[in-house]
């Protein structure tokens, strides 16, 4: 045990967040097990549902540093993977028959041919104001010339 004051508390508090960390990797190891345990059985619509917590718990975990991000992601591509997996094999029987509905068909209304077509709407720059509010004309520009050309044209 520490004699310093300061490393007295920091053991202190070094145990208090092991047993936090801990519980937290507790509750990620049994969710996925959880997960993992229902696609074994081919119960994969409980799967489907508990696939939602399971990843908020992994999240969980990984924000609080518990585990890595990356292997947070790798966690959730494989329960991912391995549902999607036992999905194709046996195809889940308790899926309810959908019913069609049938929308009324969209007549598109076509444009006159005797009415010239539209342009798309153009916005041309504002015009610059005087102090008087009036606009100002524009401005003439000359090319702009060098000296070598200057002598070549003389």
């Amino acid at each position: 045990m520490p004699n310093i004051k300061s490393a007295k508390k920091r053991v202190l508090v070094t145990d208090k967040k092991t047993e936090q960390n801990k519980a937290i990797r507790s509750e990620f190891k049994t969710e996925v097990k959880k997960v993992e345990a229902l696609i074994a059985e081919n119960k994969i619509a409980e799967a489907k549902a508990a696939l939602p917590h399971a990843f908020a718990v992994i999240d969980s975990a990984a924000s609080k540093n518990v585990i890595h991000t990356n292997n947070a992601a790798n966690k959730k591509a494989k329960l991912a993977k391995k549902l999607s997996a036992a999905e194709k094999v046996s195809p889940a029987k308790e899926e309810a028959p959908v019913e069609e509905v049938k929308a009324e068909p969209v007549v598109a209304t076509e444009p006159a041919e005797d009415a010239p077509a539209k342009k798309p709407a153009t916005r041309k720059p504002a015009a610059k104001k005087t102090a008087d509010g009036e606009t100002a004309p524009k401005k003439a520009t000359a090319k702009k010339t060098t000296k070598k050309k200057e002598a070549d044209a003389e």
